[in-house]
Parts: C-alpha cells; sequence; structure tokens
C-alpha cells in the first residue's frame, strides 16, 4: 500500500476492493472534543466500516499527561495497537467521521512515528464511504491480538524546548493550523490555557484550507502545493505544524506528505501546551 499510495491516502474504491486482504487492519478513529457532547466509541458501536476496530486517541496516549491525548511511550503504543490487532506487516487505513478526518490524521502521524510507515487515511473518511452507499456493519470487532512492533522516530516530533529554541534559531517553519480567529488571539481556544493566540513567526494555514468542501476529502497535489506556496511555505526547509493539542497538525503533515515533504514534524503539545505554560511568549493580531 505504501508504494501505491506514497501521499498517505487511499480511496474508498481501493478500500472497498481490498476488504478482504488478510493483511489490512481498518481503525475506526472517530474522536469528538467533550464540548460536542459526542463520543465515537458510542459512534464506532452504532455503524462502522467492515472488520474496523476503534482507535481512541485519549487512550492510545500518554494517560499520566495533564495534557491531552499526548502521545504515549514507544513499549505503550505497541501494547494497545497489538490488542488492536495490528502486526508489524499489516497495512493499516485509519479513518473517521469528521470532515477532513483529524483524528485518523493523528492516528497516521502516530504510526509513522513508532516506526510503520505501511499506514494510509481513507479519503473523504466515513462520510463519503457511507455516501456511496459501501458497506458497513454493527458486530463489534474483536481481533486476535498481535506482537506489534514499535521503534520511536523522534524527528517527526518536537517538544516545547525544542520549540523555544527554534524562536531563536528559525531553523524550522511553523504552520499553525487552527482557524484564523483562535491564531489571532480573538477566540478562545477549546483547551484552558494562560493566554491566547499563537507562537510568536507561525504562519497560519486552517486545515480546513486543505479539505475539498463538498467530499471532506483531501485537495489534490497541485491545490495543496498552490496552498503551501501562497502561505510563503518552503518545501525544501524543515517544517513542524501545531494546533491546539497536535490532532489538526497532523492533517497538515498528511498534505506536506502529499506534496512531496514526508519530514515534517508536529509539536505534539501544541497550543494546549505553550498557551498553557507561564514562560512562553504569544503573539495576536495588531
Amino acid at each position: 500500500m505504501s508504494s501505491e499510495n506514497p501521499e498517505g491516502l487511499v480511496t474508498t474504491e481501493w478500500l472497498a476492493a481490498h476488504l478482504a486482504d488478510p493483511d489490512l487492519r481498518i481503525l475506526d478513529c472517530t474522536w469528538h472534543h467533550t464540548s460536542t457532547n459526542l463520543d465515537g466509541r458510542t459512534q464506532y458501536r452504532g455503524r462502522h466500516l467492515p472488520g474496523s476496530v476503534h482507535f481512541d486517541i485519549d487512550h492510545v496516549a500518554d494517560t499520566s499527561s495533564p495534557l491531552p491525548h499526548m502521545l504515549p511511550s514507544a513499549a505503550d503504543f505497541a501494547k494497545k495497537v497489538g490488542l488492536m490487532g495490528v502486526g508489524p506487516g499489516d497495512r493499516v487505513v485509519v479513518y473517521d467521521r469528521l470532515y477532513g478526518g483529524s483524528a485518523a490524521g493523528r492516528a497516521w502521524w502516530m504510526f509513522r512515528v513508532f516506526g510503520h510507515d505501511n499506514v494510509a487515511m481513507l479519503d473523504g473518511g466515513f462520510a463519503k464511504w457511507v455516501k456511496e452507499k459501501l458497506p458497513t456493519e454493527m458486530s463489534p470487532v474483536r481481533p486476535e491480538p498481535r506482537v506489534f512492533e514499535a521503534c520511536f522516530r523522534p524527528e517527526l516530533v518536537r517538544s516545547m524546548s525544542q520549540i523555544q529554541d527554534n524562536l531563536l534559531s528559525g531553523a524550522e517553519q511553523l504552520i499553525d493550523a487552527r482557524g484564523p480567529a483562535k491564531f489571532d488571539g480573538t477566540q478562545e481556544d477549546v483547551f484552558p490555557v494562560k493566554k491566547q493566540g499563537h507562537i510568536p513567526n507561525a504562519i497560519n494555514i486552517p486545515w480546513a484550507d486543505l479539505i475539498h468542501p463538498e467530499t471532506g476529502a483531501l485537495r489534490g497535489k497541485e491545490a495543496l502545493a498552490a496552498r503551501f506556496a501562497a502561505a510563503g511555505i518552503d518545501l525544501n526547509r524543515p517544517i513542524v505544524t501545531t494546533c491546539a493539542s497536535g490532532i489538526s497538525s497532523c492533517v497538515l503533515a498528511l498534505g506536506l506528505h502529499a506534496v512531496g515533504h514526508p519530514t515534517a514534524a508536529v509539536y505534539d503539545g501544541s497550543w494546549a501546551e505553550w498557551g498553557g505554560a507561564e514562560n512562553t511568549p504569544a503573539a495576536v493580531a495588531a
């Protein structure tokens, strides 16, 4: 799959044709912020893609951290996805129900962080699948546990201290995936923080700009490249993405991957960490 889909995506047509493949593992990553009163696991139980297992980004996380859904250790990730039936040679497809698939984007990034590049997001997600009247099921899936091997790749992750160092060096371009109002500090963020605004020198590319408004699928390569170019992003230089809590920033990383920049890192703590710290600077609208 990875050689056939270097963009990190699979189409609904491709997945429908490969549902019976013995090495295919489908993960339903549906997630909602608590303020929505929606629950991803409940929606999964209601209906899901055939054979899919629920992947909860709040569960496959460092639950000891006060920050939301931070990366777990390699050992914990391996244990949890192994219990989902994922093994080292499997082809993993992730999807969710949110327009644009941001939680699925985080799952895609997490697998790559832990050394599993044979992962792709279902382009258009559950909504496109259902619209095309492709099969779904309600039966619970109880996979046979497998041994997953995780190897942490630090080059795909950034910490707060690394972002602070970058304020001085400017070596890496920083893209913020939040909407313009949260970026410029005129709208409160969804997580409790001590300041509004954005990390100085960050460039705002709202993650929804990368998504086709009618289909919920990622825009084509030319449109993606044009959007990054319009924002002044140099694809030949290092790039780090950030957002509210490390979810929608992964959609930016996926978009960058699609246009030939597979090395973009994600600031895992994002604004939930930076905006909640005492000693971090913030920029706001003039």
